[in-house]
């Protein structure tokens, strides 16, 4: 008979006892300690993430979350010393006498640097290929858009924007379309048929409401979807008390009205836009009448400490209404001057209507994981609709060439386009918290719907001869019909790990992650590799470098899969592309920050290089803000450059920064190597603030961009067969800005009416300050004898705005 392990013998009760009472002094009762990392005063605290936590002669630690929360268990004792560690930062201990079950215990962090309490001596470093951006810097900018948060984004290395009434930009030479948004988590689209920056309104970002910026301008991780250039995340304040403001201009107006308490808050936020004023500084003259508004709302209620529901709701009505008379344009050179003059009849009208939902609810199980549940729902109907027809005169009017006439005609362009869409997302996702190890993961199905009514065609007739010539018809020179139904469905999935390792040589971050999709549309499977990791030495802690590298995607939307097929009689119809595959950009970048002091104030020094192999290009060409694309997969290029940028108090207690850019992109177009069509080969942007020494109420603001023109093509035509370069884009605007009311210093009070106000600012803005005409397009004026004249299109001249803020 084999014996009885000794684990399976059947004990005594008494024995048992007995050795429950020996081991009953070996064991310890816990001590839960958990709370929050923070640093920053006031309203501008932040979560500081990576801190090393720990407990004093022992083993025991962890690492705060990305929200700067962190938990911990350690033996009862009669003083415990709990330890806060963080490069750039001082040291803290934390002194628990008799600690005894859960206790919560919250530090704010200092830099290691700090002279006084109120002085900013050290910014934060970069260590992964996300930044997180200070808005409240650029507040009371003198900006066209209004101090939008894409009008900011502009000012940085390696963004560009060539147009400021739009708040499109370009990254690293990417299209308009390769940039995702994401507000509080939700995915967020923008409208399709926008094709000037008139028609476009108001930015889906409402700057009032904003609480944080994270930018990424490549290398970003793989919860961020499918785009190959950028990812811009915004997150939503969340009252604690009532709070509000209110701003009126010449250009519009909007109104932020807050409110909280322990387990609900709510912030609302009204926005109503019509800048006729900066539009009737173009050269076409006639009636202009824009209104634009748009409304948001942001929900949270905590359930309980595990549930937590929230809401994100937006409402926006855009209208475009355009009357025009007459334009008189002068271009050329002293030698070669023309003048081009044009009557028109007709009008256009144009309404973009938005309404996007998202509902989402969180649990919290414990203090390292969380799952959130999220439905969203976004919807647009857009029609864009116009006849108009003008006659049109060319003349040569230099002093050093004889004058004459080159060209008359005239033309007659239609449009009546509309288009609905929706996208209807179910998502969910996780975090959980291992030692210093942070898994991301999540899923997401979604469903898109598109009803697509679009003609439009463009009759010339130049010197009394329709174009194209036909001696027996009347012919137009361009025709394009669409009638789509369509609905599509797409299911993705993320998983990353963060992790954080925090030794004597340094402070390391490293992140890694997968990204899959599938769309049923062209029934392509995507898998998207992507890892970056960071490094701040110890011996060095004035630098912080890093690197990222990984597979992105550009999974089409539907303008860029529609193909527009000519037939027999040149009439061109759209097909969709059912063959189309995804766009491709295999991302390497490196870069590196370093902090030092000059002057005795801080500053941050940026830079990275970049490469993007790109594949699978679907070819499109800019005409103003409008991308016609090709449809089909039909090249292959890179895109390769360097970014700098260098932000510090150039002047005593204001943020400035200063961004140079140099960039190269190449296309295989046809078998013929072209620039990208947003190859933009160099960029200056500046953005300086400045208080006046004797008046420290007034304030000024200075925003500055000089950047290389983009590559143009005629009409209907591509870059292989042809192109040239616009102007180089050439702007300065300037602000003044006085405080009726400062905020209030620490220790200060206010009484009477006034107490109910935190400020009050006035402010004059100049709006291109050197009044240069920048060009966004061209028109392209024909003649029987088929050569073609491009008469630019020019942006805003200089104008004044007036500026009032209140914030209570």
């Amino acid at each position: 008979m084999r014996p009885t392990p000794f684990f399976c013998m059947k004990l005594h009760p008494l024995i048992i006892t007995f050795l429950l009472a020996m081991l009953a002094p070996a064991v310890q009762a816990q001590v839960k300690i958990h709370g929050k990392v923070s640093h920053g005063d006031g309203a501008a605290a932040e979560p500081l993430e990576f801190v090393t936590v720990g407990i004093k002669g022992t083993a025991i630690g962890t690492f705060t979350s990305l929200e700067g929360d962190y938990s911990l268990s350690a033996p009862e004792a009669d003083t415990i010393i709990v330890t806060f560690h963080c490069v750039g930062y001082h040291d803290m201990e934390r002194k628990l006498i008799s600690p005894k079950g859960d206790m919560t215990l919250n530090v704010k962090m200092l830099p290691s640097t700090v002279l006084t309490e109120l002085e900013v001596t050290e910014y934060r470093k970069q260590t992964g290929g996300v930044q997180k951006i200070d808005h409240q810097a650029y507040k009371y900018a003198a900006d066209a858009s209004g101090g939008s948060i894409e009008s900011l984004l502009t000012t940085m290395a390696g963004v560009s924007s060539t147009n400021e009434m739009s708040s499109q930009y370009s990254v690293r030479g990417g299209s308009y379309d390769e940039n995702s948004v994401y507000i509080n988590g939700v995915e967020v689209y923008r409208p399709q048929l926008v094709s000037s920056g008139q028609q476009e309104g108001l930015s889906i970002i409402n700057p009032a409401m904003v609480r944080e910026v994270e930018f990424s301008t490549g290398g970003f991780p793989a919860e961020y979807g499918d785009k190959m250039s950028s990812a811009l995340s915004i997150t939503y304040r969340q009252p604690e008390s009532f709070e509000g403001s209110v701003s009126a201009s010449l250009m519009g107006a909007s109104l932020a009205l807050g409110t909280g308490s322990k387990r609900f808050s709510q912030l609302h936020g009204i926005r109503y836009k019509r800048n006729n004023s900066l539009l009737s500084s173009l050269e076409t003259q006639g009636e202009y009448n824009p209104n634009f508004f748009d409304y948001q709302t942001n929900l949270n209620f905590r359930i309980n400490q595990k549930w937590k529901a929230s809401f994100l709701g937006n409402i926006a009505i855009n209208n475009y209404r355009f009357t025009p008379a007459t334009r008189q344009t002068n271009f050329g050179t002293s030698e070669d001057a023309k003048q081009f003059t044009v009557y028109f009849d007709g009008r256009e009208k144009d309404r973009f209507e938005t309404y996007f939902g998202a509902a989402m609810l969180n649990f919290r199980p414990s203090r390292t994981m969380d799952f959130t549940l999220l439905a969203s729902g976004y919807y647009t109907n857009e029609l864009v609709s116009y006849d108009i027809s003008g006659e049109y005169w060319l003349d040569q009017a230099g002093t050093g060439s004889v004058g004459g006439e080159l060209g008359v005609g005239k033309y007659k362009e239609h449009a009546r386009n509309r288009l609905k869409g929706s996208v209807f997302t179910l998502a969910l996702r996780g975090n959980t918290g291992l030692n210093n190890h942070n898994l991301s993961y999540g899923v997401s199905y979604n469903t898109e719907r598109i009803l697509d009514r679009s003609r439009e065609w463009e009759m010339r007739d130049s010197a009394g001869y329709s174009l194209p010539f036909n001696p027996d018809a009347v012919k137009v020179i361009y025709n394009q019909y669409s009638h789509h139904d369509l609905e599509t469905s797409r299911l993705a999935f993320f998983i990353q790990d963060s992790w954080r390792i925090n030794s004597s040589a340094g402070f390391l971050t490293v992140n890694a992650g997968i990204r899959g999709s599938y769309w049923n549309f062209n029934r392509e499977f995507l898998f998207s590799p992507r890892a970056s990791v960071g490094f701040v030495p110890d011996a060095h802690s004035s630098w912080a470098f890093r690197f990222a590298t990984g597979l992105y995607y550009q999974s089409p939307f539907y303008k860029e899969y529609r193909q527009p097929i000519e037939d027999a009689d040149g009439n061109s119809i759209i097909q969709l592309n059912r063959g189309i595959k995804s766009q491709r950009s295999l991302q390497f970048i490196a870069g590196a920050d370093y902090s030092f002091r000059s002057m005795n104030r801080p500053f941050k020094l940026s830079a990275e290089a970049y490469y993007k192999a790109l594949g699978n290009l679907i070819p499109y060409e800019i005409d103003n803000l409008k991308l016609n694309y090709s449809g089909v997969n039909g090249g292959s290029g890179y895109a390769m450059g360097l970014d700098m940028k260098l932000f510090g108090q150039f002047v005593p207690g204001s943020d400035s920064w200063i961004s140079f850019s140099l960039m190269k992109t190449q296309e295989n177009l046809n078998g013929v190597k072209v620039p990208r069509p947003t190859d933009q080969r160099y960029s200056i942007a500046l953005y300086f603030t400045d208080y006046f020494p004797k008046f420290p109420k007034l304030k000024f603001s200075l925003r500055g961009i000089f950047s290389d023109g983009l590559p143009v093509t005629p009409p209907r035509s591509t870059r292989d067969k042809g192109y040239f370069r616009t102007p180089a884009y050439k702007r300065v605007d300037i602000g003044l800005s006085y405080a009726l009311l400062s905020e209030l210093k620490e220790g200060e009070t206010r009484s009477g009416f006034l107490r109910h106000f935190k400020s009050i600012w006035i402010g004059l803005d100049c709006f291109n300050l050197l009044d240069i005409s920048n060009v966004s397009s061209y028109y392209w004026v024909t003649d029987v004898n088929n050569i073609q004249y491009a008469v630019p299109n020019y942006l805003t001249r200089r104008q004044f705005n007036i500026h009032l803020n209140i914030e209570f």
